[in-house]
């Protein structure tokens, strides 16, 4: 099962190069996406929430799909949703960043590659600051920073993939040495 995060991580890469070649059509389509992912979560949760007789979850449900219908039917609150967006997408890169930096310090022994996912992380809190530092600079360039950002977890899967291949060789030849 290697090769799955293998092929995300090639799967990423060419993602990442085609925000990069269209970085405003990413940005605009950011809203849509949000959107379709509210309604797809809440229409989930509503089934959920009828079989279990869940009021609560009902009602955050509705509300989502309420919001998510909102947001594709009136073209202004995609507005709100790219601007919400860009707050989480600088907490994403941010918060992927230092998760890549310590899971690349902690099997630096173990994986040979652990300097690829170190600079990885390094650029993903790299970006992340830098869209905190500068929200409008961010918004325009946001296109992007999601292709960097792509690019970023693209290299970093590829690599944990390749790692995860030795250890498997490793434990499967029993010499328990990557």
């Amino acid at each position: 099962m290697t090769v799955i995060p293998i092929l995300f991580g090639v799967l990423l890469i060419l993602g990442g190069i085609s925000c990069l070649f269209t970085p405003l059509a990413t940005f605009l389509s950011t809203g849509y996406f949000l959107a379709i992912l509210l309604l797809v979560y809440g229409v989930g949760g509503l089934i959920r929430a009828v079989r279990r007789k869940a009021v609560p979850e009902g009602i955050v449900s509705g509300l989502a799909i309420l919001v998510g219908l909102l947001a594709i039917l009136r073209p202004g609150s995609r507005l709100v949703f790219d601007s919400m967006l860009l707050a989480f997408m600088a907490c994403w890169f941010l918060l992927q960043g230092i998760l890549s930096v310590v899971v690349s310090v902690k099997t630096r022994a173990e994986n040979k590659w652990w300097v690829l996912t170190l600079l990885a992380g390094v650029l993903g809190i790299l970006l992340g600051l830098y869209s905190f530092a500068h929200p409008v600079a961010a918004a325009l360039t946001a296109g992007l920073l999601l292709g960097f950002y792509f690019l970023q977890a693209g290299f970093d899967l590829i690599a944990l993939g390749f790692a995860a291949r030795e250890i498997k060789s490793a434990v499967e030849d029993g010499s328990g040495e990557p």
